[in-house]
């Protein structure tokens, strides 16, 4: 393997786990800046519970969500902020960006269909398949090694 082709895997990775951790950190932002909370939680939790589209599966999360709207409006920005911090870092990349998918589904699930969820979607499988997409950011420092101390 030629090693333009070995720094692909991690530089287009790379690449996209940090687009996809602004668009997140962005996210968890704008809700904090809004003061999201319980009212907007009961708001989609109520539009999915009327909504046709809304999928078999989303129910209990909807169920939740009328529950403990409090707790959900603190949990979903500060989940967006982690997730952004976690990405344009590269912490636990292949997690970070496995939870990203798996939330934007979620959001999608309760029709929530913002234009730029396909987009992170997308930035997000290309940072969970890439080979060594975490390899330029935190994870790194775990592998870099001392030089070994010169003999006697």
């Amino acid at each position: 393997m030629t090693r333009g082709a070995a720094l692909a895997g991690p530089v287009l990775g790379g690449a996209a786990r940090v687009a996809v951790g602004v668009l997140w950190l962005l996210e968890g932002i704008e809700k904090y800046r809004a003061g999201f909370g319980a009212s907007d939680i009961l708001l989609v939790a109520d539009g999915a519970a009327r909504n046709p589209r809304t999928p078999w599966w989303f129910g209990p999360l909807d169920a939740g969500m009328q529950a403990f709207p409090a707790l959900f409006g603190l949990v979903i920005p500060a989940l967006e902020v982690l997730l952004g911090v976690a990405l344009i870092t590269g912490l636990l990349t292949r997690l970070a960006a496995l939870v990203s998918i798996a939330t934007l589904m979620l959001y999608w699930g309760s029709d929530q269909l913002v234009d730029q969820y396909p987009v992170m979607v997308l930035l997000s499988a290309v940072a969970l398949a890439a080979p060594g997409a975490g390899r330029y950011g935190v994870g790194m420092l775990g592998r870099i090694r001392k030089p070994a101390a010169p003999a006697s």
